[in-house]
């Protein structure tokens, strides 16, 4: 989808481009990325990049443009992973601005894709702009780790009781989002250090929002660290816990077994084809029933002494 803005407030909606404007484009069909290449002029090259699940954040000029690719969370439920992180590519040209992002996200929305908490601001410093893109993906970086740490511990009160792996690999889909958090978010932290000493950029950059900038990414990298941190050593207890709660359960079977065992035990006894003194008795079949069920209750009293019930 490509939506096309008077400026980077994006609330002045034109429908064809002019000078200054901004491009916001999400997951576009091969027919949208043909009209980037043709009437935008954007190089084929760049689009393959920007679309690339897997690409590095960085900067890259050339004569007349700027590429600017940083990383993103958004949501996802492939495989169970909650979370995963995007590239979202920022193509500045002499005329225009492209945004562009292989899948919808809320760093730039389609429905409501300012930046800007002001509302109507209508502004044209695209460096600033991208510097609060840095700032809004920082802030969405820190709601995410705070999600991810409530599903944790509800996976730690299911993991307390149970003996399956089933949680234990929930949990390491948790450690899996973690791990490709840190490493988008220091792959950032390099691109707004490249930024700030660009010799490229001639309009001034905010200071106070460039700080901001790095102090956002900065707590949320260690806000994922700290998470993964504890997630690692929490894994290596719980693989125990659950190892201890078989064990348990194993011991328990075995008890209930022995239990079981002993009236077998001597119905097998009294059940041989050999002669005993009790084969006229009308009392022996209640007096063997009474024999063994006095002594499986003594095995219970037993086991249950030595606290292994």
């Amino acid at each position: 989808m490509i939506k096309i803005f008077e400026t980077f407030g994006g609330y002045v909606e034109i429908n064809e481009p002019r000078k200054g404007c901004w491009i916001n484009v999400t997951n576009p069909s091969s027919n949208e990325i043909k009209k980037l290449t043709d009437q935008f002029g954007l190089p084929d090259d760049i689009i393959i990049d920007i679309l690339d699940q897997d690409e590095r954040p960085r900067v890259e000029s050339d004569d007349g443009w700027s590429l600017i690719i940083l990383r993103i969370p958004v949501e996802s439920r492939n495989n169970g992973v909650p979370f995963q992180t995007v590239p979202l590519g920022i193509f500045i040209a002499d005329n225009f601005t492209v945004t562009l992002c292989l899948q919808d996200n809320e760093v730039l929305p389609m429905g409501q894709p300012s930046p800007f908490r002001e509302q109507y601001q209508q502004i044209t410093d695209s460096i600033n702009f991208i510097l609060r893109l840095f700032l809004r993906s920082g802030n969405l970086y820190l709601r995410y780790l705070k999600q991810i740490n409530h599903m944790t511990s509800l996976i730690e009160q299911d993991l307390e009781k149970s003996i399956k792996n089933k949680e234990l690999n929930k949990l390491l889909k948790m450690e899996k989002c973690l791990v490709y958090f840190i490493t988008s978010i220091k792959a950032n932290e390099i691109v707004l250090a490249k930024l700030r000493k660009s010799k490229q950029i001639t309009t001034e950059i905010n200071e106070d929002l460039l700080e901001d900038a790095f102090i956002e990414n900065k707590q949320a990298l260690e806000m994922a660290q700290i998470y993964s941190d504890i997630q690692a050593g929490m894994m290596d207890a719980f693989a125990s816990v659950i190892s201890n709660n078989l064990n348990v359960v194993m011991k328990q079977l075995t008890l209930i077994s022995i239990i079981l065992m002993i009236p077998t035990l001597i119905a097998s006894l009294f059940g041989m084809n050999v002669p005993n003194f009790m084969e006229n008795a009308a009392w022996a079949m209640p007096a063997i029933l009474m024999g063994s069920l006095l002594l499986s209750f003594l095995g219970v009293l037993l086991f249950r002494k030595r606290q292994w019930f």
